[in-house]
């Protein structure tokens, strides 16, 4: 047995022998041939250039995997053959191809897309290197390919589906941070804006609970491809999760333009949707905020936004907000304003005053208004622009609503039998179960008549789903009170309730009386038709806010059945009203002002005055579009020009239009905007990238911050005018 292992041994090795000899004179492969199987084996393929960076070379598997033929590729530029991936394909970041081709880089693992013959394109990770001769004269490019086609597609499927919002297709969370980090990192470089909205709906969850949640996705695509419409190409929209969506804004700072913007969101966003078969309506809130004035990070802008975005649905909701300063102090006085209001309510400390109703050919009143009204013993008297907001926020309101309407019917009852009272009506009171109880029971308690009794309907409560908002209105008529449409055509879709015939009268919005009178105002052009539309319609008609003599007679003119507002009466007292029907008199003079004067803000906050080189701190005392009144320096003669800073960049061109000893009128060269709720602000502000030229770190920017605020050290004139002395609160 040994003697024949060995012999096999032996047979073995000689045969090993032979096969090493055999392939030692064997001649060499052909280089192409060796490329060629390659090739078929779907290892790899193989490109070149000319110097011009022309293609001059393709595999022969290539060509035919691209369905095309070797003369429409041969010759052509490589970047028209081999081109760039789209930013948000999924491909990691890599420089540009043509940059690399004319630097003579290597590449290395470049991916890139190749059209087919077919339409579509393939892609493929390229490997290159420059050729050089002898004399080191550049030759082209040598390189290879690899398609990656299959792996690339689902590399950027999972690339997409982490950065997409699966229900709308729109910008996820994730995508749309990175997004504001990498654009605000690069705007800082160039000094560039960038504007944020954060968009939240109002209501959406009562759609949710009434229709289900198969509807509300369906609303949120929707509302998705609205706002994708609105915004168009200006910027990218995303969703954030929940009914929170988000638009980024390059390039933009016009606080004109964004408001523009933001109005047609609102807008756009608050008519009706039809969900399988079903209309539903909801509403809407939009918070701005603008790089580099209110942020120059991510997260700061976000904030801002944010903080927007609840000053804006704590001030009515179905509008926008631009972020200020104040907006963080405002928050926590929100919410110790909401303790002390819940004490207030508990205590009865809220009292019911009456503004009337008059026939404007008459001067005979026909309705009082119901108003609340609020004294605080610390902070005196509140405003309902302040504690109403709070209150909605909360069910709060339900409960204020009941004991005012309790307490308006009880009052009413001892005017005479033909004046009716007018009592308003939240969109939570009149949506909750058990709402006409509520007013059969305020009706039965006081023995007032139910036609009598008018409720004050804002558009706000047509939001959810429209079947159950007609279905209490027809309790309501049912028990015979009138209906009023408050605020008209402001709110989120006017016309479209009316054909319904719930309402007895339409409030015309004071927003439409309000510089009426002012050369090209198209307003008179709304009242009068709004107007025509009640009367063919039969309903009663009440124009708001009149506060001028011009006024009244613009809306007597066109037909107003009603007028409303200081130019008759502020609001009474309940002892007021009585008093006046004991002295046998339901009449009320108008009295006020001849024209109409724009819109002016009672306030006291200190800022900065500057003229020629030098700064000076002044009290602003009221502000409107057109002008301000400040106070705090004297010696200033009427006709200077000079420059009001209103901060955070805001400076206003004016000039003095009178003056008294310590106090002067401004009028402004460019008006000032609304802000959203209820103030003014300038159209752009001054960059703090320009403050920080200036010398001022952006870190410490403030209230009276401005470019040349190096003035303060070193002033090169005598000053004009003489500083007094501030005093005073906020000073």
């Amino acid at each position: 047995m040994m003697a024949i292992g060995f012999r096999k041994t032996q047979r073995d090795q000689k045969a090993a022998t032979t096969e090493r000899r055999s392939a030692e004179h064997a001649p060499a492969p052909d280089r192409s041939a060796v490329l060629g199987e390659v090739e078929e084996l779907g290892i790899g393929m193989f490109w070149a250039t000319d110097p011009e960076g022309r293609l001059s070379f393709l595999s022969a598997r290539a060509i035919a995997d691209l369905g095309l033929d070797s003369g429409s590729l041969i010759g052509q530029p490589l970047t028209h053959i081999f081109q760039e991936i789209e930013e948000g394909t999924g491909a990691s970041t890599q420089r540009s191809l043509a940059f690399k081709l004319k630097a003579r880089s290597k590449l290395d693992e470049q991916i890139v897309a190749v059209p087919d013959g077919r339409g579509s394109s393939r892609w493929w990770r390229l490997n290159g290197r420059a050729l050089l001769d002898s004399n080191g004269a550049f030759l082209g490019y040598r390189g290879s390919a690899v398609d990656i086609s299959s792996q690339y597609a689902y590399e950027t499927q999972v690339a997409r589906d982490s950065k997409v919002d699966e229900l709308t297709g729109l910008a996820n969370r994730r995508k749309l941070n990175d997004r504001l980090s990498a654009t605000l990192a690069a705007f800082r470089t160039s000094k560039r804006s960038c504007a944020l909205m954060m968009i939240d709906l109002d209501r959406f969850k009562q759609v949710n609970d009434t229709m289900g949640h198969p509807a509300g996705d369906e609303l949120l695509k929707q509302v998705a491809q609205r706002l994708a419409s609105i915004v168009g190409d200006a910027g990218e929209v995303g969703r954030l999760g929940g009914d929170e969506f988000q638009v980024l804004l390059p390039d933009m700072d016009d606080r004109g333009t964004l408001g523009e913007l933001a109005n047609r969101i609102v807008q756009s966003l608050s008519q009706p949707y039809q969900i399988n078969g079903r209309r539903a309506i909801i509403g809407t809130s939009v918070g701005i905020a603008i790089a580099p004035y209110d942020g120059v990070e991510a997260d700061e802008l976000n904030r801002a936004a944010d903080m927007a975005l609840y000053s804006a649905k704590e001030t009515r909701g179905g509008t926008f907000c631009f972020y200020t300063s104040n907006l963080r102090d405002a928050a926590s006085k929100t919410a110790q304003l909401g303790d002390r209001l819940r004490d207030a309510v508990d205590r009865g400390d809220l009292k019911l005053a009456y503004q009337p109703l008059v026939d404007p050919l008459t001067n005979e009143v026909k309705c009082f208004e119901a108003l609340l009204r609020w004294h605080d013993e610390e902070e005196g008297d509140i405003s309902p622009a302040q504690f109403i907001p709070v209150a909605e926020n909360d069910d709060l309101i339900v409960r204020i609503g009941e004991v005012a309407l309790k307490q308006a019917c009880m009052d009413a009852l001892a005017w005479p039998e033909t004046i009716r009272v007018a009592v308003n009506v939240s969109a939570k009171q009149f949506i909750r179960p058990g709402y006409r109880k509520a007013v059969a029971a305020a009706l039965e308690a006081s023995g007032l008549p139910p036609g009598r009794l008018e409720l004050e309907i804002t558009e706000s409560v047509f939001v959810g789903d429209l079947e159950t908002v007609d279905a209490v209105f027809r309790d309501l008529k049912k028990l015979g009170v009138r209906l009023a449409l408050d605020d008209f055509g402001t709110g989120y879709s006017s016309l479209g309730y009316l054909k319904h015939g719930h309402f007895d009268k339409i409030k015309i919005d004071q927003s439409f009386v309000r510089g009426c009178t002012e050369n090209g105002d198209i307003n008179p052009a709304i009242i009068a038709a709004i107007v025509a539309l009640a009367k063919a319609l039969g309903m009663e008609t009440v124009a708001e806010g009149v506060e001028a003599m011009d006024e009244l007679a613009l809306v007597k003119e066109r037909g107003a059945d009603l007028v409303q507002g200081y130019i008759y009466s502020r609001p009474i007292t309940q002892e007021q009203v009585l008093a006046q029907f004991a002295e046998g008199s339901g009449l009320f003079r108008p009295s006020g002002p001849p024209r109409y004067r724009a819109e002016r803000i009672t306030i006291f906050r200190k800022v900065g005055l500057i003229h020629e080189d030098h700064y000076y701190d002044v009290i602003l005392r009221n502000l409107s579009k057109t002008g301000a009144r400040i106070t705090g320096l004297a010696g200033v003669p009427v006709g200077t020009d000079v420059v009001l800073d209103l901060g955070h960049g805001q400076l206003v061109v004016s000039k003095v239009v009178n003056a008294t000893e310590n106090s002067q009128g401004l009028k402004f060269e460019t008006s000032l905007i609304g802000d959203g709720s209820g103030g003014f602000m300038t159209r752009h502000r001054i960059s703090p990238y320009s403050l920080a030229e200036a010398g001022i770190p952006l870190a410490a920017l403030g209230a009276g911050a401005f470019p040349l605020a190096k003035w303060r050290d070193a002033n090169k004139s005598i000053p004009r005018f003489v500083q007094l002395e501030l005093s005073g609160p906020g000073v």
